[in-house]
């Protein structure tokens, strides 16, 4: 029986032949790429190609579920029609909360935003504002009318949006109820 060798010997009695040039230029380049550090100003101003951030349209949306169980999901993009693609499941990359209750419907899409993260910013606003807002509770008329779930659940979001009126600047985007919550 041949002896084993202790995992933490191996590793002590490892040596590693020393670095090529070829070796030691890709860390070099590699350590431009990641730095600790914020780059020189002159490295900025090298820059000719505009950040895709300013170049797209930002939007956030609210979709809702056709199917039981009937939910909500708010998120941000650039291209609303291929993003709901993606939640409905007839493209990758949709988000896990969407998978149940397909297909998903537009309720509303806002747009106008400078930039990515006054999108998101709206956007984590809004869901934040929706968790703290208290909801209705249940009569037995609610309870009758299945159809009244998602009303209740628009008119929740609604109600979380216009919450958040006086935390953020509404003037320049573009609100659009696909759905009437009212």
């Amino acid at each position: 029986m041949s002896p084993t060798l202790n995992p933490l010997e191996k590793v002590s009695s490892f040596n590693p032949k020393p670095k090529s040039a070829h070796e030691r230029s890709m860390t070099r380049l590699l350590s431009n790429t990641f730095r600790a550090v914020k780059p020189h100003r002159i490295d900025i101003q090298n820059k000719s190609s505009p950040s895709k951030q300013s170049s797209s349209s930002w939007s956030v949306y609210l979709i809702i579920s056709t199917n039981k169980p009937i939910k909500t999901y708010v998120g941000v993009t650039t291209d609303f029609s291929r993003r709901l693609k993606q939640h409905n499941g007839d493209l990758k990359g949709g988000a896990k909360a969407s998978r149940a209750g397909r297909p998903w419907i537009c309720a509303c899409i806002i747009q106008g935003f400078k930039d990515h993260s006054e999108a998101c910013e709206l956007e984590a606003k809004w869901k934040n504002s929706s968790r703290k807002l208290s909801r209705k509770r249940r009569t037995d008329d609610m309870n009758e009318a299945e159809n009244e779930g998602s009303l209740v659940l628009l008119q929740h979001r609604q109600a979380a949006l216009d919450k958040i009126r006086g935390s953020f600047d509404f003037s320049h985007l573009d609100i659009d109820w696909k759905l009437n919550p009212s």
